[in-house]
């Protein structure tokens, strides 16, 4: 299997995939593809549906919650995909590059609009699919197009308008099987001094008030209206150092469950329904989980 999948792209055999979640859990995958453009991403498509194969793509792993057990399938990354090319306002970039980068690069070519992302430790892909944001800034909000490759294995390109987003969701996480592989962002131009200072002061608010010293995945509920925090609803619940194993609600930020050293996926599973359901006990919220369950 390892011979026919490196047609589609760089391949990796019994793949430890600790380092490649932010929860770092420890779990296993029979195969990781590493495609080297979008004709090998729509090539191996094709192939594992003609041959029942399952596989499903991971970003940064920073807003999933992967099983324990072996995934005796393929996991496909695009972080061979990473071109970035500028012209005027407009920049085209590939799904794997990562979105922190990006806000970076593009304030050394004069634009500026993707500071609010420069915290976030996910994949320009995995932002649009969640339609990440910060700051009252989305992803969306200076999103031109996308490219990307439906599950009928063809190639497309959508203008924004044509693609359904909302708060933290997207036409991609309502319709799963599309892979986005290319985006193009229309950028303003801006201050590069200006834009650092606002980045460095927004990532003080992040070490003030997120446990970024623990591995997580960021927020865990929506929140469910701009005027009230999941995060406050769990607070005032007192659920702040609630546990499950090594998995803990973050006494920093109760939106956050961290991982204190050896937490599981069915740890962080098990507590995030403990919290949920004590939110719609107490409130009659049924708080919509932003992380992604990876069953397999």
């Amino acid at each position: 299997m390892k011979e026919v999948l490196s047609q589609f792209g760089i391949v990796e055999e019994n793949v430890d995939l600790e380092t490649l979640n932010t929860y770092r859990i420890k779990t296993h995958t029979k195969y990781l593809l590493h495609p080297r453009n979008e004709e090998d991403v729509q090539k191996f498509v094709n192939y594992a549906h003609e041959n029942h194969l399952s596989y499903f793509v991971l970003g940064n792993g920073s807003n999933v919650i992967l099983s324990d057990t072996m995934y005796d399938g393929v996991i496909v990354k695009l972080d061979q995909m990473r071109q970035i090319e500028y012209q005027e306002n407009e920049v085209t970039v590939g799904a794997g590059v990562m979105l922190n980068f990006l806000a970076r690069d593009c304030l050394e070519h004069g634009l500026c609009g993707l500071e609010w992302a420069s915290g976030i430790p996910g994949t320009v892909g995995g932002a649009i699919f969640g339609n990440a944001e910060a700051y009252k800034t989305a992803t969306f909000t200076y999103l031109k197009s996308v490219r990307y490759l439906t599950p009928d294995g063809v190639i497309k390109t959508s203008p924004k308008e044509e693609l359904s987003h909302d708060y933290r969701t997207s036409f991609f996480k309502e319709n799963p099987g599309h892979i986005i592989l290319e985006a193009v962002f229309c950028l303003p131009s801006g201050d590069k001094k200006k834009s650092l200072g606002l980045i460095a002061d927004r990532l003080q608010r992040r070490l003030a008030s997120q446990p970024l010293e623990y591995p997580s995945a960021g927020s865990v509920f929506r929140n469910p209206s701009p005027t009230l925090p999941s995060g406050k609803l769990i607070d005032e619940l007192g659920l702040k150092g609630t546990r499950i194993g090594d998995a803990m609600v973050s006494v920093k930020h109760a939106n956050f469950i961290i991982n204190l050293g050896n937490a599981t996926g069915k740890d962080i599973r098990s507590l995030i329904q403990l919290v949920h359901d004590k939110v719609e006990e107490a409130y009659h919220i049924d708080l919509i989980l932003e992380q992604e369950y990876k069953d397999w």
